[in-house]
């Protein structure tokens, strides 16, 4: 019994025996067989065989033993062995890698019925055809592709055979279309013709030449890129171009005469393929479209069909095809509503629906959204196609309910994507185009009123104003419907975005997060876009449809985990969003009745900040009535009363998962809106009092989520809490540090250390400089306290900083030092002045240790979780003193208080150790500190240098050597830093008086190393840094900046007119040495391409991304990172887009405004 698996390339398919899963990577690609046992026996006997059989195979100078061979592959995939199937391994990888080999494929073929040695043989011919094909003579190339087209004319032409080999002409399809790359159209220039005449003799040969022109598109438009060079590309697309009139003729032939299903689904998967670049004559001007809409309503092709129009549908150009969209859509829409009738609930029919019936789905979602994305305007006309239009958007929404994790497999290019990412991608277009509009139009209204008080800023003359006014507003309510209900898809489906670390797992219960999900981030970005662009759209219609459906949680209508988080994080999405304006009205609003707390409750203690906020408390039988004034904006009350709700909710339910799921939401939601917190004092304490409470919450993920909440809240607000509030006695900070001890008493230390940080921001905000110090001194006193006590014991006796738990203390203050001075910078000076000394002696005697440790111990001993300790607390030393310095501003009194007592017990420390106890570290905090202090420094950097280096020319070896093993790194930062550093060096030493001797000792050395790594599939992120340091080389050779020659006239006595025929010479001979599938021709024509774009940037990148491809070393890979310059620009340009739009970028993820934070603190 066997089972068929598919490879990652959905061409090739795998005969794989249930007793082998896992293939040796040599031939990962070849099928498997059941076990023969020719090769069987005893080991003596096994190992003669083996051995006879291995001279025999190797002989290539007579045709192969196919028997033999066969037996060879059947041991390898055996159930015999492990010594049997490596020696086989070994027999086959030295035929793969034999150079003759490929003139056995045709013997193989010929003369095996094992479909494992067949697809072995096509293996060792694919190869030949990427690697060495153009380097064949012409007579073997004709000969081979002669007789791959007469096997599959052979085996396609009989029913029998095509469906009993189905696997194996698949295969053979593709040998023959990588042919064809090669071959067509300069030297096969009848392929097309031949196809098309050999389709019309059979049938089953029709349904195979439909296969190949199918994998001839996608290889020519799909997969083209990173595969052929750009004219490669161009010259294939062209010829099926100016073709495709017969492909065209065949594919109507058939769709109008054959009654065969396979056929005709082979056929309108082929269309498939072509209808995105096929010239539109032959879809608008001829009965395709027509063909297409009769095969919709039968159930056998109705998805191939949805396929084809969807292409159909995503075409854009002109409106000269208008008319013909419009007679598509509303047929279509005549014959969906038979199929799918709008009152079917659509989420439910795919939950119980077949695999067809859900990919039906999945293919209305691409076709609606395809449609709509081009073509939505030409259905605006009249009120008849309105109607339809409105029609097919409701179809949208609710398909968009559709709960899918794991959709479109196999059904569209370029890989998985669910229903909803489809769709929200359209919405998020959709929203966006309604509102952008609506934006220009109110910053001309601004700009109008600007002039009027004496600014000039240009202006559309007001009667255009008010003509696009009123179609942008008819517009706008012709989408209102649609509008609204796209409001509720996006609240009940809107997805988590990373600050929540409370989730349900797949048990139902609630746990702290351990690992981010980027799909749903991604998709939560996507979705909050779209939600605040519908909230600028109808800020009123927003905001009741969220109070409705937070009403519903406080009632228990509605109540359920999932129901609650989806509402709060849409809540916490569209901050910034709303209008601003001052209403100077006053609200009623009501809620329910207030129920008394429970003493454990996680919500009760603070539920009278609504008293405090509202200036009037009314009790009535069933409700309260809250009455305040609204002069905040519409955002503000808007928080007011979700807040509340929130806060009632927590009141009112039972349950510690209940009331953690609850907790989460009101620190997501709080932490989202800090200019409301910053206008609002008192509500902005109770918060910080609530999360408090929180910390002392052990639920699982709640003391994480309040601690990041608390810092995210403080970094926005921090002047507020060191002003002394209305109606406050002293203070937020001095009451918080009054309270420290208590506050902090059940959190960990990382949370701690967050803690401090954020604490750290507040008294960073204090301008009284004696008031400063003091929060600071109190702040700090509980881990002081610990560090004199300790320092105190180590005098007495220093063994007793050797202690584990001693030395995990010491960490642990440190680490709280280094959080507050990330916070404090300059400010941090009185801290860290009280303990630098003794922090330095702590260092100096772990160093100690740890030397001693390796000394006695070897290599072995740094990875002990003794050592390991140690050395945490060193880098943690290092990084509190970097982290100060570098925070600090820029005071060069500073630097000369803290380096020169550095200098030893840090500088000395590691010129000293050996090589296994140094710390990287050391060379960060120092190259902080010179480029922190500059010039102050000058005095102090040999020293530095003589500490880390060696003398000069060593050291400008090693420090070449250094930037060669960085850029070599599999690690992209590392790699980029080299690359950097690389290039900057070459910038200097171009403008200094040695350039001709730096340059004749390294320059072939770099470029050598240089394509070395350009061609290396691993360091394709460096694509972008590889091509400035080639450009910078060759453009240093052919300019003639370099007055002395590159070569060495005692060794290469060659007489070469200048260096830029010396460097074309060697980089000739250095690219055809590694790569020897490249002709001469080849190599020498992109050498002197280099050359003669080395002024043009763009024309260099693309020269060079050509070369990649066809030297074949990135064939077959993901070569996204070759274009990732381009990539970085478009995202900047993205990124400004979001600026111009209020709620875009969230105020939380601003930077502090300090206008806020001296805004008047209402009390």
């Amino acid at each position: 019994m066997y089972i068929i698996e598919e490879l990652s390339n959905t061409t090739e398919v795998l005969l794989v025996s249930p007793a082998q899963k896992s293939l040796p990577e040599s031939l990962s690609s070849c099928p498997l067989i059941s076990p023969v046992p020719a090769l069987l026996g005893g080991p003596r006997v096994y190992h003669s065989r083996t051995a006879m059989a291995a001279e025999k195979l190797r002989d290539l100078s007579q045709p192969i033993d196919v028997p033999l061979l066969d037996a060879t592959v059947a041991a390898f995939y055996g159930t015999g062995s492990k010594e049997q199937r490596t020696a086989a391994d070994q027999i086959l990888r030295e035929l793969q890698n034999n150079p003759d080999m490929w003139l056995q494929v045709m013997h193989i073929l010929q003369n095996t019925q094992n479909l494992n040695t067949k697809f072995f043989a096509l293996q060792v011919l694919e190869g030949v055809i990427k690697y060495r094909w153009n380097a064949l003579p012409v007579e073997q190339r004709d000969g081979m592709k002669n007789f791959i087209s007469d096997v599959i004319v052979q085996l396609s032409g009989n029913e029998a055979s095509f469906r009993m080999e189905r696997l194996y002409v698949n295969k053979l399809n593709i040998i023959l279309v990588q042919i064809l790359k090669h071959e067509w159209p300069v030297r096969w220039q009848s392929f097309i013709p031949d196809l098309v005449s050999a389709a019309k003799t059979s049938e089953t040969i029709c349904e195979n030449c439909m296969a190949i022109l199918k994998l001839l598109s996608e290889e020519v438009f799909d997969f083209s890129r990173g595969e052929m060079t750009q004219q490669k590309i161009k010259e294939l697309k062209q010829s099926l171009n100016s073709e495709f009139q017969l492909i065209h003729e065949l594919c109507l032939y058939v769709l109008s005469a054959s009654q065969r299903t396979e056929l005709i689904r082979a056929t309108l998967s082929t269309l498939h393929a072509f209808l995105s670049w096929i010239p539109l004559g032959y879809i608008f001007e001829s009965p395709l479209l027509e063909t297409l809409l009769k095969f919709f309503p039968i159930p056998a092709y109705r998805n191939l069909t949805l396929q084809c129009l969807t292409e159909v549908a995503a075409l854009q150009f002109g409106n000269y095809y208008d008319a013909q969209y419009i007679k598509m859509y509303n047929i279509f829409m005549v014959q969906l509503q038979a199929i799918l009738p709008p009152t079917t609930n659509i989420p439910e029919a795919y939950a119980h629906g077949s695999s067809e019936e859900q990919a039906f789905i999945q293919n209305l979602a691409l076709f609606f959204t395809s449609f709509y994305k081009v073509h939505i305007r030409i259905l605006e006309s009249t009120q008849e196609n309105i109607s339809v239009l409105l029609l097919g958007l409701e179809y949208l929404i609710n398909i968009s309910y559709v709960d899918d994790t794991e959709v479109f497999k196999g059904f569209v290019p370029p890989g998985p994507q669910s229903i909803l990412t489809v769709c929200l991608d359209y919405w998020n277009a959709l929203v966006s185009e309604l509102f952008e509009p609506h934006r220009s139009l109110e910053n001309t209204a601004v700009a109008a009123n600007a002039n009027m008080i004496g600014l000039q800023v240009p202006v559309m003359p007001p009667g255009m104003i008010d003509g696009l006014g009123s179609q942008l507003l008819q517009r706008r309510q012709l989408y209102a419907g649609p509008m609204s209900k796209l409001r509720m898809l996006m609240i009940c489906r809107m997805a988590k975005p990373e600050e929540v670390l409370i989730v349900e797992d797949e048990n139902g219960n609630i746990v702290r997060e351990t690992m981010k999900d980027n799909d749903v981030l991604v998709q939560y970005k996507i979705m909050r876009e779209t939600l605040i662009y519908l909230s600028h759209l109808d800020h009123d219609d927003t905001e009741k449809q969220m109070l409705r459906k937070l009403s519903k949680q406080l009632s228990g209508e509605d109540w359920t985990w999932n129901n609650l988080n989806t509402l709060c994080w849409a809540i916490g999405s569209i901050s910034g969003s709303m209008m601003e304006e001052q209403c100077g009205e006053r609200r009623k609003i009501r809620t329910h009745k207030k129920r008394p707390a429970s003493s454990g409750s996680v919500a009760g203690k603070h539920f009278g900040w609504l008293e405090k906020i509202g200036e009037k408390l009314v009790t009535g039988s069933d409700c309260q009535i809250i009455e305040f004034k609204t002069d905040e904006g519409q955002e503000n009350r808007f928080l007011v009363m979700v807040i509340r709700d929130l806060l009632n909710l927590c009141e009112i339910t039972k349950g510690k998962d209940n009331k953690a799921v609850i907790a989460s939401n009101i620190m997501y939601v709080v932490g989202q809106y800090p200019r409301f917190l910053r206008a609002h004092w008192k509500f902005l304490k109770t918060v910080v009092n609530k999360l408090f409470e929180f910390m002392h919450e052990t639920h699982p993920g709640v003391q994480d989520m309040a601690c990041d909440t608390f810092l995210k809240i403080v970094q926005k607000c921090k002047r507020k809490f060191v002003i002394t509030q209305v109606g406050e006695n002293e203070p937020f900070v001095s009451e918080l540090l009054s309270g420290l001890p208590t506050t902090i008493a059940d959190l960990e230390p990382h949370q701690i250390h967050t803690f401090y940080e954020s604490v750290g921001n507040m008294i960073q905000a204090e301008s009284d400089a004696q008031k400063r110090d003091e929060y600071l001194q109190r702040l700090m006193e509980l881990p002081n306290q610990k560090w004199l006590e300790i320092i105190g014991k180590a005098r007495q006796n220093v063994d007793f900083l050797k202690d584990q738990d001693v030395i995990r203390t010491v960490l642990n203050i440190l680490q709280t030092n280094t959080s507050v001075a990330s916070s404090l910078g300059t400010y941090f000076l009185p801290q860290i002045s009280l303990i630098f000394l003794d922090m330095l002696n702590v260092y100096r005697m772990y160093s100690e240790l740890i030397s001693k440790s390796i000394a006695e111990g070897g290599p072995f001993a740094s990875r002990t979780s003794y050592v390991k300790l140690l050395r945490s607390v060193k880098r943690e030393t290092l990084k509190l003193i970097e982290t100060f310095l570098d925070k600090a501003e820029d005071q060069p009194q500073i630097g000369k208080q803290f380096v020169p007592p550095m200098m030893d017990p840090v500088l000395g420390d590691y010129a000293r150790n050996v090589p296994d106890a140094r710390e990287s570290e050391v060379l960060s905090l120092f190259a902080t500190i010179v480029n922190k202090y500059k010039a102050a420094m000058v005095e102090d950097v040999p020293r530095i240098f003589e500490a880390v280096f060696q003398c000069t020319l060593e050291q400008l070896k090693f420090v070449m050597d250094s930037i060669i093993w960085a850029f070599r790194h599999t690690e992209r930062n590392i790699a980029e830093t080299g690359l950097n550093l690389l290039l900057e060096m070459l910038k200097k030493f171009q403008a200094s008086e040695f350039c001709n001797q730096f340059y004749r000792t390294y320059f072939l050395t770099i470029e050598q190393e240089i394509f070395a790594v350009l061609t290396d599939t691993f360091h394709k992120p460096g694509f972008k840094l590889h091509v400035l340091v080639l450009q910078h080389l060759f453009c240093l050779a052919e300019t003639g900046a370099l007055t002395e020659p590159l070569w060495d006239a005692a060794t290469n006595p060659y007489p070469y007119s200048n260096n830029a025929a010396f460097v074309r010479e060697f980089t000739i001979k250095l690219l055809s040495t590694s790569f020897p599938n490249m002709t001469a021709a080849e190599v020498t024509q992109f050498v002197n391409g280099l050359f003669e774009s080395t002024n043009d940037l763009s024309t260099f990148k693309t020269h060079i991304r050509d070369f990649l491809v066809q030297s074949k070393e990135f064939s077959a890979q993901d070569n996204k990172d070759l274009y990732a310059e381009e990539a970085a620009a478009q995202k900047e340009r993205e990124r400004q887009r979001m600026l111009s739009i209020p709620g875009l970028i969230a105020p939380s993820e601003l930077q502090d405004e300090m206008a806020g934070d001296t805004a008047l603190s209402i009390g």
